[in-house]
Formats: C-alpha cells, sequence, structure tokens
C-alpha cells in the first residue's frame, strides 16, 4: 500500500545521497570490475535500514538495465551500491555498460515497501483489485515468477495488458490460469539523477 510504509518518503538530501551511492559504485565499477565497497554505518540510520531496492538505468529514455531485490537482505545503502552496478555491468540483457555511454546514463532509484499477498477468487477478480500507477506486481506459479516495478504502467496502462506481459515476463502464457497462481503487490518510492541536480 502506497505511504503506509513507515520509512517512505526519504528527505531530499538522502535521496541524493543514495543516487550519488549507485553512480559512485557504478564509476568504481568501470574502473575497477567491482561494486563500491561501503560502509553503512557511515550513513545516517534510514539508509542502514534492511531495504530492497532496485536501480534502473535508461540512456536517451530507453531501458539500459534493471536489477533489484523483491525483498531486503541487507542494509540499504548496500542494496543500492550492489544493484548500480549490477544494473551496469551484469543485466543478462545488455552488454556491460562502456566508459563512452557512461556520461549519457540516467540513474533512477526505486525502494520498495514489503510485498502483501493479494487474495482473489479469478482473474477478473484480480484484475479489478489492481491499481493502476501505483502497485508493483509479483506473480508466481510454481517455479515461474516475475515482477513489474510501478513505472512498467508508464507503457501498459491497463490492468489486464499488465497481468498479461507479467505473466509472459514469468514464463507463462497469456491466458494462463491455475489455483496455484499467487500474485504480491508492492509500493515504491522512486527518484533519481534529478534528486541531485
Amino acid at each position: 500500500m502506497p505511504s503506509t510504509d513507515p520509512h517512505a518518503g526519504l528527505p531530499k538530501a538522502l535521496r541524493a545521497r543514495l543516487v550519488e551511492v549507485a553512480r559512485g559504485s557504478i564509476e568504481h565499477g568501470l574502473a575497477h570490475g567491482r561494486p563500491l565497497a561501503v560502509t553503512p554505518s557511515e550513513f545516517p540510520a534510514a539508509l542502514k535500514e534492511l531495504r530492497a531496492s532496485f536501480v534502473t538505468l535508461q540512456i536517451d529514455r530507453r531501458l539500459r538495465g534493471c536489477i533489484g531485490h523483491l525483498e531486503a537482505v541487507q542494509p540499504l545503502v548496500v542494496d543500492v551500491a550492489e544493484n548500480a552496478f549490477a544494473a551496469a555491468f551484469r543485466d543478462p540483457r545488455f552488454a556491460p555498460l562502456s566508459s563512452t555511454e557512461w556520461p549519457r546514463v540516467e540513474v533512477h532509484l526505486s525502494l520498495l515497501t514489503k510485498p502483501e499477498p493479494m487474495h482473489f477468487t479469478d482473474e477478473a477478480d484480480l484484475v479489478a483489485q489492481i491499481r493502476p500507477g501505483v502497485d508493483g506486481l509479483i506473480l508466481q506459479d510454481g517455479a515461474n515468477r516475475g515482477t513489474f516495478l510501478p513505472s512498467v504502467w508508464e507503457s501498459l496502462p491497463d490492468p489486464r495488458d499488465f497481468l498479461v506481459h507479467l505473466k509472459h515476463k514469468a514464463g507463462l502464457a497469456a491466458n494462463h490460469w491455475s489455483e496455484h497462481l499467487q500474485v504480491q503487490r508492492y509500493a515504491t518510492e522512486s527518484f533519481g539523477d534529478e534528486d541531485v541536480a
């Protein structure tokens, strides 16, 4: 649910600090081939808490890499540093980022609230509950799993289309349905380079 997470809404200064960490980790990766090592104790309390994040890279508004975690596994500042490096150099959809591309890259961060399970009786009921522009979804059926961040609504504004494309991302057919299908939703706090400008 949006705005219910007690830590939602980082102050602009802390947002800017996280973007700087993400950019610093990519620059460190270009120079040394590994992510920037950060020491959580050197950062404010809000950046040391266990939180999940995604880092998305774009060039000319086109995706250039996106990596993250759906569940909180480490301090936020560490998560951002590692995901920024992975988005630049380990996204299997793209070649590793080059130093010539780097000046054109826009960095965007998404901080996730804890995913909440959705309860539905059938696909129509599920579609009716999805909140366009708000919900990020995690869809899973057996070993098949996929997620869309809320930012995907910009290109898929219809809930049914959103769900169909998410099924495809999870490796399922567009008309797939089973009693084992599980869906969770989460909200994100998103920001990027504009917060350090």
